[in-house]
């Protein structure tokens, strides 16, 4: 009887003093399930900015490594075909990295620089080990040596506790957001900030990408320049050359027909004159002849609204643009780009001239956006202001048409009384799709907008 006896007291003795190391275990593995290590190390990836954009050229940093940043400071600018556009931070923290160099390539989605982030670690670490507290305290009464498993997330009474910081949570109950429902980017499940940013759609979705551990690659190697005379020089094209290279790629796709003729423009250079003082008043210092083509190309659109479309391929049909974008050629620094003055139709040729004033302005100090290159619906090229006549414009897809005009030259002319007179004659050469635009179309379009230029006081008809 007592050998029974002390059997079962050392039985009894043995499975309490499991379920203790059991328990303690059990806690254990949720305390350090709720004080991860932080990885505050983050990438910080190029948005993308619009228009089918998906590389840039580094043109400046405004930080190096080792500054100190909040959020919205301006990091860089940055080049694109089209436009420049000026990064801005997305974090509080420290530059550990800079990937790009000066005049070097960054892609769309890929990192431009890493950031150590501030984080609230002495708060976020107290309320961890509270919880922590909560959670054995909880679970010493509930738990046995036949139903105890691993957990994946730390669980405070039955509910999962998500790792960030105060700062994240205040976000986060500021947006009346469930962290659950956040996909997290940080160490070991931690929501950071940017999660929440794109959660809401406040930033592009794949620019809070963790900071990978990647071993260190070595850098490509740069083939030798040729020493001997003459050196060739390989240069990779980039910018507006590189975006030039894919534009005439796609247009020479387009089976063009070419139309020209000739604009007398004596009646429009005193009609300019007379109005060269009203228009310094109304903001425009120097009036040219370009607004008023822009406007007659405009008028001439509401008549044949074919030369105002696309063609969309896939469906065989053609899509006929409500609004006349109408981009034209400007000369920078960084090359010939082509933004457009939005609704033409609705402008005055004052008005034109002040939003192309703008536009030039812009484009020679680099300050053009991705908006202003957006949806063109038809084009105009004054390469007069360079020199020559005709020429042969290419069309910018999916554009159906282009005009290019020429110098205005003074030269001699037969008047209606077979008089030889003084006339500034302009030059004009049309480009259009032959897919859509038939020769009949775009003669008749090129005689009403002609007639605009010759006969200027019809203008105030619009």
């Amino acid at each position: 009887m007592a050998a029974h006896l002390l059997r079962n007291s050392a039985k009894s003795w043995l499975l309490n003093s499991c379920r203790q190391f059991i328990i303690r275990e059990q806690q254990l593995k949720r305390c350090l399930h709720l004080t991860p290590c932080l990885d505050k190390n983050v990438s910080f990836n190029l948005s993308d900015i619009g228009e089918g954009i998906r590389e840039v050229t580094v043109k400046e940093w405004f930080v190096k490594v080792g500054d100190t940043v909040e959020q919205f400071d301006n990091l860089c600018e940055v080049q694109s075909d089209k436009a420049s556009v000026t990064i801005t931070s997305r974090y509080d923290g420290t530059i550990t990295k800079i990937h790009h160099k000066i005049d070097e390539i960054a892609l769309v989605g890929k990192p431009l620089l890493d950031f150590d982030v501030k984080d609230e670690e002495d708060g976020d670490d107290s309320s961890s080990d509270d919880s922590s507290s909560s959670s054995g305290s909880s679970s010493s009464s509930s738990t046995s040596s036949g139903d105890v498993e691993e957990s994946t997330a730390p669980v405070s009474e039955g509910r999962v506790i998500i790792p960030a910081t105060p700062s994240v949570r205040r976000l986060a109950k500021e947006h009346k957001l469930d962290l659950a429902q956040v996909p997290p980017t940080g160490k070991n499940g931690r929501v950071l900030k940017g999660d929440i940013l794109e959660y809401l759609g406040q930033v592009p979705k794949g620019t809070n990408v963790p900071h990978p551990t990647i071993a260190n690659k070595p850098e490509k190697s740069v083939a030798p320049a040729v020493s001997a005379p003459p050196a060739d020089r390989v240069e990779v094209l980039k910018g507006v050359r590189k975006a030039m290279l894919k534009s005439m790629s796609e247009s020479l796709k387009i089976p063009h027909f070419a139309y020209s003729d000739e604009i007398d423009m004596s009646n429009l250079v005193q009609f300019r004159n007379q109005l060269q003082a009203a228009a310094k008043e109304n903001g425009v210092p120097k009036l040219t002849f370009m607004p008023f083509c822009i406007k007659a190309a405009s008028i001439a659109l509401s008549k044949f609204p074919i030369v105002n479309s696309s063609l969309d391929l896939a469906n065989e049909s053609i899509i006929y643009k409500g609004a006349h974008n109408i981009s034209v050629a400007i000369d920078t620094p960084q090359g010939l780009v082509v933004p457009n003055i939005k609704n033409c139709q609705a402008k005055s040729v004052i008005e034109i001239a002040r939003d192309l004033n703008t536009l030039v302005e812009r484009g020679r100090t680099g300050s053009l956006t991705p908006t202003d290159f957006a949806d063109g619906t038809f084009s105009l090229s004054n390469i007069g202001v360079v020199g020559g006549t005709y020429t042969h414009p290419c069309i910018m897809a999916p554009q159906v048409a282009i005009g290019a005009m020429g110098r205005t030259k003074a030269v001699p002319r037969f008047n209606d009384k077979d008089e030889i007179v003084k006339a500034h004659i302009m030059s004009v050469s049309w480009s259009a799709d032959h897919r859509v635009i038939d020769g009949v179309t775009m003669a008749s379009f090129s005689n009403v907008w002609k007639q605009h230029l010759e006969q200027p006081a019809l203008f105030l008809l619009q």
